[in-house]
This record gives C-alpha cells, structure tokens and sequence, in this order.
C-alpha cells in the first residue's frame, strides 16, 4: 500500500494543475504548490473518501489564523501526512 505521503501527493496532482513530480515531502500546499484555499478544499475532500477520514481543516485553519499552530504544522506534505496518519488511527482504534 503506498504511504499516506504519496497517496496525498497524488490527490493533490489529480485535484490542481500541479504535476506530481514537483509535489516533495517538503511542498507547502500553499506557498509553494500555488493551490488556492477553494482547491485545498477539494484536496481535503478526496483525502476524506480516500481515507475514509474527516480532516477537521477548519479547526486547523482557526489555529493557525489565530497563531496557535504554524501553518507549517497543517499544509506542508508530510506534516499533513503526519495528522492523516494521527486520524486514521484514531479512527480504527475507536472502530
């Protein structure tokens, strides 16, 4: 099974205009891969059906609006894989 990283990775590749291969580890969402907050929706989305999850993103959002989290913490790709990963297995340990 591929990893959480390169699974978003290829959402975010099918759901904008960004190829795949300039989508590291290291790409912030926004910053660097230039996706607007109504393309970032989408992505979350297709993260929540493709992980059978809920991305709580606008209680990120909130933290990091109101300088509580970095928004580092949420939109840089591994970092958001690190909580896809942190919800999946809240998830399957309450199933």
């Amino acid at each position: 099974m591929a990893s959480a990283l390169d699974r978003i990775a290829d959402i975010i590749a099918e759901t904008s205009d960004v190829p795949r291969e300039q989508i590291t580890p290291d790409s912030h969402v926004i910053n660097d891969l230039g996706i607007d907050s109504l393309d970032f929706l989408d992505i979350v989305f297709a993260i929540d059906k493709a992980f059978g999850i809920k991305v709580p993103v606008e209680a990120w959002t909130q933290e990091v609006n109101a300088g509580t989290a970095p928004a580092e913490q949420y939109f840089v790709l591994k970092n958001l894989a690190a909580r896809i990963d942190e919800l999946v297995a809240a998830k399957t340990a309450g199933a």
